[in-house]
Formats: structure tokens, sequence, C-alpha cells
């Protein structure tokens, strides 16, 4: 075991004084991708990037140092289009010394779960803004077997990878399928009612989470009533990620933001605009000021439907963005929402876009099983390859 400061450099200097019209890669956070890839970068003269700016040497491993980039494994390895890149301030570099160590076996071993989960728990700074320090990095210890074995397990680590890599862009593909559906079927038709119009009558059929001291975090239990917030509709699946109760006391209190299945939930604070259709199973729950659910009309228009306007109908999805763009932070309201023009086709079109799309969602997630059953054996296989049993 040695300390990788030992073996690689952290967040070196250049080696040579380069000129300001001399052209090298930028690569911003985006450019490092959860997959331990990166993009090859934009060009760009030395002298725009010069300052505020993290130079790299290209196949240099690159950490995110910042929460949430780091928690989400952005970890890769440069491969730009100039030897020279500039990125992010919130990089970490580490270059490899490759007479002693293999930059891709480095970089599998700091893409394990065991040094996210180590980094996390040394992190500096408060709330949003905690960071991996470089102290971390410097200390930690790396099994050095000679340099040969080290190259022979990070190729099969990385025919791993591809294969893990392939199978989640199939995924990818198939989710992409239905946005393609909707398209061909309703990217034209043209805009006829709001959102306001399919909502049910009732009072609070299209409503927001309690505000302020309705609802303190502080009053969050164990156990409970469930509270539904953003995580549980980022990803535009309804999910189960952090789960959060009130008491049955505080939710009598809190009753009139009851959703139920069927519900359409969109984003409103934050990451706007992504959207879920409550499923059948969901407990007894209320959504948080996060959150708007509309309760929808289901004699005029099918909740899958409504939820495939939000994301993908032009004239609907320029509504939302030309309300939110120029704002300190993105934000929507109600009366964004409620005057969001759709097309309304008959409950029978309808109903067979959204049969379509049950369908392809359920082979979508019989690949996403499968997948995610190849990625707890490819975390056993990383793990053997760092104890010397592969």
């Amino acid at each position: 075991m040695v300390a990788l400061g030992e073996i690689a450099e952290i967040n070196p200097r250049l080696p040579r004084r380069l000129g300001s019209e001399e052209p090298v890669s930028f690569l911003p956070m985006a450019g490092l991708r959860t997959d331990g890839t990166t993009d090859v970068g934009e060009e760009r003269p030395f002298g725009e990037v010069s300052k505020g700016y993290t130079p790299f040497l290209d196949g240099d491993v690159l950490v995110a140092k910042i929460t949430p980039c780091f928690q989400n494994n952005k970890i890769g390895q440069a491969r730009i289009n100039h030897r020279v890149g500039v990125g992010s301030t919130e990089f970490h570099v580490i270059r490899a010394r490759p007479e002693v160590v293999d930059a891709r076996y480095l970089l599998h071993f700091l893409r394990r779960e065991q040094v996210r989960i180590e980094g996390e728990r040394r992190m500096t700074g408060s709330g949003g803004q905690r960071r991996v320090p470089a102290p971390f990095l410097q200390g930690l210890q790396v099994p050095l077997p000679p340099i040969d074995e080290q190259r022979r397990i990070a190729k099969v680590l990385d025919r791993v990878e591809a294969v893990h890599r392939r199978c989640a862009d199939a995924v990818a593909l198939v989710d992409r399928t239905i946005e393609s559906l909707f398209r061909s079927q309703f990217g034209a038709a043209s805009v006829s009612v709001t959102v306001e119009a399919v909502a049910t009558p009732e009072k609070g059929s299209i409503r927001t989470g309690p505000f302020g001291s309705q609802l303190l975090h502080s009053e969050f239990a164990s156990e409970g009533v469930a509270v539904l917030g953003i995580d549980n509709v980022v990803s535009n699946e309804f999910g189960w990620r952090e789960r959060r109760y009130v008491s049955t006391d505080k939710y009598a209190q809190l009753k009139r933001y009851t959703v139920a299945p069927g519900d359409v939930l969109i984003t409103i604070m934050g990451t706007c605009g992504r959207c879920v259709v409550v499923p059948d199973d969901i407990p007894l729950a209320i959504n948080t000021k996060h959150l708007c659910a509309i309760t929808v009309d289901r004699q005029a228009i099918h909740p899958e439907f409504l939820r495939a306007c939000f994301l993908w109908h032009p004239e609907s999805r320029r509504h939302l963005s030309s309300h939110t763009k120029g704002a300190v932070m993105d934000g929507l309201n109600m009366g964004i929402i409620k005057s969001m023009p759709l097309p309304l086709p008959p409950l029978s079109e309808q109903a067979a876009f959204v049969a379509k799309a049950r369908l392809i969602a359920e082979q979508k997630q019989a690949m996403a099983e499968r997948v995610s059953r190849f990625g707890q054996l490819a975390k056993s296989l990383q793990a053997r390859a760092f104890s010397g049993q592969l």
C-alpha cells in the first residue's frame, strides 16, 4: 500500500508556459461524465481561459471535488483533442507517475465506492458547497502491484465498464423511444386547451405543498405519512430515494395537500419541469412546496398524456421555459402551470399512446434490472481486483 501522493502529482502545474494564442481543450464540469469518460473539449486560445480555471494534460485523471458531483462519481480520465486542457476550478487533477502506476489502474481505484464514501466523510465546507480536500487524495492508500499486473487489471475492468456502458446506453435508447413516439404522433398537434381546463373542477385540484411554518424540517419523522419531494420526481420517473414522513397528527393539519394515485407531479423549484405520474401503489402521502400536484379530469385527459406534454410537446415546453428564463433561480408557479397550453386529442388516441408507452416502459424496466444486476457484479469484480483476487 502506497500513498497516492507518492505515486502521482496532485493538482500539478503545467510543465511549460503556453502562448496566449496556443489552442487548448476547454472542459467544463458537464464535460466530465459519471461513467468515467470525458468530452474531447472545445478548442479555445489559452489566453482566454488562462485565469480562473484548472489546467491539466491529456491522460490526467480528473476528480470533481464538489458535492454532489463527487458523490455522483464524476471521476474520469481526460481524453481531449489537445495535449493541454483547461477546465472547471472544481476539478482535482491527478497525474500518474507512469514509471510506477498505470493511469487507468488509478482511475478504476478512485472510482470505487469505498473511496467515494471516505471522500464524502472528509469533505470540508457546509451546505451544498462541500468539497473533497486535496490532502485526502494525497494520503489515500493505494495497493500497488507490479506495473504489468496493474495494466492487466485495468484492461479487465475497462472491458467490464465498456459492457456496462453499452447496456446503460441501450436502456437510454429505449427511454427515448417513448419521447419519439409522442413527438411523431402529437408533436405537430396544435394546442387547444390549458392545464387548468383539464384539471378537475374541485378547489385545490392544482396545488403546491405547504409553505413556510406550515411544515418545518424539524417536523419530519421516521414513520407516518409519506412526504414527496423533488427527489421522487427528478428522474422523470417516480422513485423512492430519501424517505420522509410526518406524524398522523401533523397530516391532519395538512390533509389538503394529499397526493393521490394518478396525480401529475411537476417540480417547480431547483430542477424545474421534471414530471411524473403518481403510481397506483402510493401510500398515504403529501407533497412539499417544491412540487405542484395536478388532479386531472379523467374524462378529458389521461394523466400520462399530460406528463408527456409537460416533457415533450414543443408549445408546452416553450411556455414553461419562457417564464423561467432569466430568473435568478428557475422557478414555476401555479399561474404558469395553469396557463400552459397543450393539445387535446380524443381519449382513444391518448389511450393508444399510453398503452404503447407502458409496454415500452415495461421493456425498459426489465432491461434496467439486468443492467443493475450487472453493475453489482462489476462492483464485486472491482473489489476483487484491488484485494489481489482477480
